[in-house]
């Protein structure tokens, strides 16, 4: 619960700027912080007390000439418009009439002092904060008339007395002191909320970036690691069934391996060393992976037994970096697929390019969707579809017209900004 600006309760879970800045102004405030930590009801009833010591002292020790000497009544009614404090949050506007009923009578008796005007004051100033400036404004018009209309009926020659002047200038100036203590703090609730939901919307881009880069590391370490086991697991199947009889094929599947070895472990290198970098200016410390090194995607495919063919039609070009490497990977997954999946003997990459951006298809003459993760739309597939979406295109994966399966991508030349 709030009141006055100042929290009275355990900030919640999206809360957290604003329970900072009220632990920063309550700490300022030093002893007000007790005070202002406990229950409403509590507040209100220290607050009846403090009003009502206040009036009783001013009762007794004022002394003016041409009043009468308090009695019984007069402290009753000083203590009455205390006490009717207690209730100025739940019903504020009945309240400021309620405790404007003790001022009459005090005065009408001619007792000396402002006696109950005091906790009159304080429950027309509570109205003022909780209420709206209109209905304020009424209040205010409301008192000063029953005041004159008190002294017309009472019968008193002056109509607009000192003593009349002097409330109906308190009462504007307490409605005025309301309204305004209503509008800073309506402006500080407002600041506040803009803090709370500034916050929340930099968590929430903070937690997107988190996943989106965790999606991006998962993706590069699975092309890496993906294509590379997949090699090396084909040529050492092959080392082991030629090593008694064809010991020079075998010697060549396993330079094959190290090969492969040697280059997934570079990249997977390249990518920890992007992750070491504490800042965005860093460049990567090798170069990123792109289209002008299939040929050694092409090369280990061909180790692996695999006949592959590649053709480039429409002026090849240079792409944007994202585009770049995203093509590459698409080629890379796909060429993992069929040496994993496919059991063909032949593919082929065709590279287009065009205005728009290029186009990537890897096509296969293996056993098109067959069983596993190409028919089940695995990682690799998703990583393919992440990867071009998040350059702003598509892919499409499937089987092929003349049978085994194809992937083709289309990619912008534009890279995207989401």
């Amino acid at each position: 619960m709030r009141y006055g600006g100042l929290s009275r309760s355990e900030p919640k879970g999206g809360d957290v700027a604003t329970a900072a800045l009220d632990d920063a102004r309550l700490n300022r405030l030093g002893w007000w912080r007790r005070l202002v930590a406990l229950p409403p009801e509590q507040v209100d009833r220290l607050l009846a007390a403090a009003v009502g010591t206040l009036i009783l002292v001013a009762i007794a020790f004022t002394h003016d000439p041409g009043t009468r000497r308090p009695d019984v009544l007069a402290y009753l009614l000083g203590v009455a418009g205390a006490a009717l404090l207690l209730f100025r949050r739940r019903w504020p506007l009945v309240i400021v009439p309620a405790t404007l009923l003790p001022v009459i009578i005090y005065h009408d008796r001619n007792y000396p002092g402002p006696g109950p005007v005091i906790a009159f004051g304080v429950a027309l100033y509570s109205f003022a904060v909780s209420g709206w400036r209109l209905r304020s404004l009424l209040a205010g018009v409301v008192v000063i008339a029953t005041l004159l209309f008190n002294r017309a009926v009472a019968g008193r020659s002056q109509l607009l007395s000192s003593t009349t002047a002097l409330y109906a200038a308190v009462t504007v100036a307490v409605l005025l002191l309301g309204d305004t203590v209503r509008s800073r703090r309506a402006l500080r609730a407002e600041i506040e909320e803009r803090i709370r939901r500034v916050a929340a919307e930099r968590e929430a881009e903070a937690l997107r970036r988190m996943t989106e880069e965790r999606l991006r590391i998962a993706r590069e370490l699975h092309d890496v690691m993906a294509h590379t086991i997949a090699v090396i697991a084909v040529q050492a199947g092959v080392a082991a069934d030629m090593l008694d009889t064809r010991p020079e094929q075998a010697k060549s599947a396993l330079e094959l391996i190290r090969q492969a070895s040697r280059d997934a472990r570079r990249e997977l290198q390249a990518t920890l060393d992007v992750l070491r970098q504490e800042g965005d200016t860093q460049a990567p410390l090798t170069p990123t992976p792109g289209l002008n090194q299939l040929a050694m995607l092409i090369e280990q495919a061909r180790g692996a037994g695999l006949d592959v063919r590649i053709e480039i039609t429409g002026g090849e070009r240079p792409l944007p970096a994202a585009v770049d490497l995203a093509a590459y990977r698409i080629v890379q997954e796909a060429l993992t697929n069929v040496l994993r999946h496919a059991h063909a003997r032949h593919a082929c990459i065709r590279l287009a390019y065009n205005e728009g951006g290029v186009e990537v298809e890897v096509s296969d003459d293996g056993r098109g969707l067959g069983t596993g993760p190409r028919s089940e739309g695995g990682r690799g597939l998703r990583g393919m579809a992440e990867r071009a979406a998040a350059v702003g295109g598509s892919v499409e994966a499937g089987p092929a017209a003349d049978g085994g399966f194809r992937v083709l991508a289309r990619l912008p030349l534009g890279e995207a900004t989401a």
